[in-house]
This record gives C-alpha cells, sequence and structure tokens, in this order.
C-alpha cells in the first residue's frame, strides 16, 4: 500500500480528520485530497513512463552502434586471420602454376621426315605380250573352279 498503511493507521488518521476537519467540511477535504492524490499518481505515471522511454531509446541506440560495428567487420578477413595467422595453409593449398603454351612460346618444331622410299626395283628386261599372257591362262570350268591336274 500506499506508505505501508495497514488499516488500524487508515482508521486513526480518518478518526484525527472528522475530529479537527468537521462532519461538515469533510467531504469537501476528501474531494481536494484525492484529486491531489490523483494528480500525483498521474505526474508519477509520466515521469515513469519518460524514464522508461529514455532506456529504451539509450538501449536502442547502443543496440544501433553494435550491429553497425558487426556489420562492418570484414568476415572472411578474420576467418582467415582465425585459421590461418601467418598464410602458410593458404600458400600449401593454391595449386601449381603451369605452364602457358601459346605459338609465341613453343620453339619451331622441326620439319617432318619424308617417308622412307622403298628400294628401286630393276625393270623387268622380258617383256611378255598381254594376249600372251591371257592365252597361256587357263579357262576356269562352268562351276567356276580351276581345272584340275
Amino acid at each position: 500500500m500506499l506508505f505501508d498503511l495497514g488499516m488500524s493507521e487508515l482508521l486513526l488518521i480518518g478518526v484525527v480528520a472528522l475530529v479537527v476537519i468537521g462532519p461538515k467540511d469533510l467531504p469537501k477535504a476528501l474531494r481536494v485530497a484525492g484529486f491531489w492524490v490523483r494528480k500525483a499518481r498521474t505526474l508519477s505515471r509520466e515521469f515513469q513512463t519518460s524514464v522508461e522511454q529514455m532506456i529504451r531509446e539509450a538501449e536502442l541506440d547502443e543496440m544501433r552502434q553494435e550491429l553497425k560495428k558487426a556489420t562492418e567487420i570484414d568476415l572472411d578477413k578474420e576467418f582467415r586471420q582465425t585459421i590461418d595467422p601467418t598464410g602458410s595453409l593458404a600458400e600449401s593449398l593454391k595449386p601449381p602454376e603451369l605452364p602457358k603454351f601459346s605459338d609465341a612460346d613453343l620453339p619451331a618444331a622441326p620439319a617432318p621426315e619424308p617417308p622412307p622410299q622403298p628400294p628401286e626395283e630393276k625393270p623387268n628386261t622380258e617383256t611378255v605380250e598381254p594376249t600372251a599372257a591371257i592365252a597361256a591362262a587357263p579357262e576356269p570350268h562352268q562351276d567356276g573352279l580351276p581345272p584340275r591336274p
């Protein structure tokens, strides 16, 4: 309760107010006291909400600053520094450099050797007439097989 007053304390305050103020002016006094209590509660509620709003804004401002710092971090750089601070791992994982072959870089290719020619045959001095060779050939049988000797 308000100021930690119990029922017995409130009864004592009521009796003193009745004796001091009197029964005729007591309702007016209670109305005025209620008005001021209501006014004090309204002011304290406004003060409390404004303080809470300032706290929320301060927390939001802190959160904005932290979020801004978090977005400015280069994750790729951080990962590299954490995993491989010296750079030796990245160097060992690089593929080997391949030589670049282009027409200008290649040495001139030697001319291909001509294929070896068969040795020249000596011309045959005997002349054979074509008709004589045909006439000397045996005639095939009717079944298409050569004759038997």
